[in-house]
């Protein structure tokens, strides 16, 4: 244990040259800023920049965080989708607040957001489904996500009568998938510093207006 420490104390952070985060011309809506940021770790070839952490609520009270893909970010708030039947399906069913963390390491950065999360309409949620690929179709659309795996060949046989039925209707939509949209109601952008001065600014909705300010490293 004690080497091991020594090692994770020996990794570099923050290498290379960090972007400069100016506080003195911020947006008014977080999600402009957000979307700047996005964009610029997409030109600046982060790989997968859309990728985030959701964080929910389990039944038992503890927290239960896994990684999504990012669909959207529009006028309503931060898109993913996921099996209303999965674990997190019913976690959101029961507690429909999460939180999304953002980290593209090459420019240090983070953004922390969270609010209520909403379940899109039937029409939005076939919509997403559709884009997906056949491949992830046809293993989304048996519904088993979360369930036990006691039997490999039965879930393969599965996920091939699913690319079947696909292959027959293209237009077949898993009955459980869901778009969500998180409505926010706090977001925190970080900015990373070598020698830990780091940048933070934290967006607050406050009767349908935001609020910002900077907050200590």
């Amino acid at each position: 244990m004690s080497d091991l420490r020594e090692v994770l104390r020996g990794l570099e952070v923050f290498s290379g040259d960090l972007p400069v985060f100016d506080t003195t011309r911020l947006p008014a809506d977080p999600q402009e800023l957000f979307i700047d940021w996005l964009l610029e770790a997409i030109h600046g070839g982060v790989r997968e920049p859309h990728a985030m952490t959701v964080s929910t609520t389990g039944a038992d009270g503890h927290p239960a965080a896994r990684v999504l893909i990012c669909k959207n970010v529009s006028a309503e708030g931060w898109q993913f989708a996921a099996d209303a039947g999965s674990r997190k399906g019913a976690e959101l069913a029961a507690h429909p607040e999460a939180a999304l963390t953002f980290y593209w390491s090459p420019l240090a950065r983070q953004v922390r957001v969270r609010g209520r999360v909403e379940p899109g309409t039937a029409a939005e949620s076939a919509a997403d489904f559709l884009a997906r690929s056949p491949g992830a179709r046809a293993e989304a659309l048996p519904g088993l996500q979360s369930t036990p795996l006691t039997d490999p060949a039965a879930r393969e046989e599965a996920v091939r009568a699913s690319a079947a039925r696909i292959a027959a209707d293209p237009g077949l939509v898993a009955p459980g998938w869901t778009l969500y949209t998180l409505r926010a109601d706090q977001v925190e952008f970080w900015q990373g510093d070598r020698d830990r001065r780091h940048t933070r600014v934290e967006y607050r909705r406050t009767d349908g207006d935001w609020e910002r300010g900077r907050l200590c490293p």
